[in-house]
């Protein structure tokens, strides 16, 4: 494992109880796959197959169309793929089928370790960042707008950090609303504004800019940064 967490065996992580009724169910040797979705009220629903490993990680495989080469995406990465139109909640809009009924990761077992793994990571000093993330901009391929992006919970450390790792990002990719690039972009004086709990207008301190937690480093990202990050991390 590149995070340096080994991962448990895939028939032990869940009980028989829990995987009965939720279709599609495979064990692999590190982990279990499930058959999952995402609905979209304009494109339908997206399936994929969702893989769960003990240490937390979650990888979707996008089967949306037969061409599509999507693979290992984030949840969230794959929420916004589908095309759903109120993203930033993964939890209840990616879902499984239980029952024969659509039913939303959040009131699945199949959290159990993200949770764990995110719950360890918020209350281990060394994971955590010396204060906050101060809000981030990202500048549109296109158009040249910078666009603002909060980073307040790890969902939105990895939004943000996927569109910076996007050379081609463009203010219709932006995930939270529906925008172009026509729209205008934020004021100087407003930009100023972002987020320090020390100083409102503070330009970086060491209250609100981190140089690399486990809340904005991810072990599945092949990027340098997080690269680093993850040795140092498994070396520490």
């Amino acid at each position: 494992m590149a995070d340096g967490r080994e991962r448990q065996c895939g028939s032990t992580l869940f009980s028989a109880d829990e995987l009965r009724e939720i279709s599609g169910v495979k064990i692999g040797g590190d982990h279990v796959e499930v058959m999952c979705g995402c609905t979209s009220h304009r494109y339908g629903d997206a399936v994929g197959r969702l893989k769960v490993f003990s240490n937390g990680d979650l990888e979707i495989t996008c089967e949306c169309t037969p061409g599509c080469d999507e693979d290992k995406l984030t949840p969230a990465a794959f929420e916004k793929h589908s095309g759903r139109e109120t993203a930033r909640k993964w939890k209840n809009n990616v879902w499984v089928i239980e029952g024969g009924k659509k039913i939303p990761l959040s009131k699945t077992a199949l959290l159990r370790y993200y949770n764990k793994a995110s719950s360890k990571n918020n209350s281990n000093g060394s994971d955590r960042c010396n204060g906050t993330h101060r809000d981030e901009f990202v500048q549109c391929r296109r158009c040249r707008k910078e666009r603002r992006f909060r980073l307040r919970t790890r969902e939105e450390c990895r939004l943000h950090h996927d569109a910076l790792a996007d050379p081609n990002w463009q203010c219709s990719d932006f995930p939270y609303d529906k925008i172009r690039c026509e729209e205008e972009e934020e004021r100087g004086s407003r930009k100023v504004y972002r987020g320090c709990k020390r100083l409102p207008t503070c330009k970086g301190c060491t209250s609100c800019v981190c140089f690399g937690c486990h809340f904005c480093r991810f072990s599945d990202c092949s990027c340098q940064t997080c690269l680093d990050f993850t040795t140092n991390s498994s070396k520490a």
